[in-house]
C-alpha cells in the first residue's frame, strides 16, 4: 500500500469520525437549548398566571393550600414536590372560575384543578 493511500484513508476516517462528533454535538446542543427554552416558557406562563390571579383578587396563598390539599386527598397522601399555578379561568360569575395547578412529584407532572364552590377553593 503506498503512503498517498494510507494518508487519504487516514484523512477519510478523521473527516467521518469529526462529522459524527459533530453530529452528536449538534444534538446535544439542540436538546440543551430546547430545555432551557421550556424552562422559560413554563416560568412565564407561571407568572403570567400568579399576575393574572393576582388582579383578579385570588390569594395565592389560599389557591396553593387548596391545591395541595387536593393533590395529597387524590394521591394518597403523597405532598407535591413543586406547585406551580399554569392557568387561571376567570368566568362570568365567581362559582365558574378556576385554577389549573401543576404538580410536580418525583418525575410525575401531574395537574390539579380548582373551582369555587360557596367562597371556597374545591378540587374538580
Amino acid at each position: 500500500m503506498s503512503v498517498l493511500a494510507i494518508v487519504l484513508i487516514a484523512l477519510g476516517v478523521l473527516i467521518v469520525v469529526l462529522f459524527v462528533g459533530g453530529y452528536i454535538a449538534s444534538g446535544r446542543i439542540a436538546q440543551a437549548r430546547a430545555e432551557r427554552l421550556r424552562a422559560q416558557i413554563e416560568a412565564a406562563d407561571q407568572a403570567l398566571a400568579e399576575a393574572r390571579a393576582g388582579d383578579r383578587g385570588w390569594d395565592l396563598a389560599i389557591l396553593e393550600s387548596a391545591a395541595r390539599q387536593a393533590y395529597v386527598s387524590r394521591f394518597d397522601g403523597r405532598e407535591p414536590e413543586q406547585l406551580h399555578l399554569v392557568q387561571v379561568v376567570d368566568r362570568p360569575g365567581t362559582d365558574a372560575d378556576e385554577a389549573v395547578f401543576r404538580a410536580i412529584d418525583g418525575n410525575r407532572e401531574r395537574d390539579v384543578v380548582l373551582g369555587r364552590e360557596g367562597g371556597q377553593w374545591v378540587a374538580r
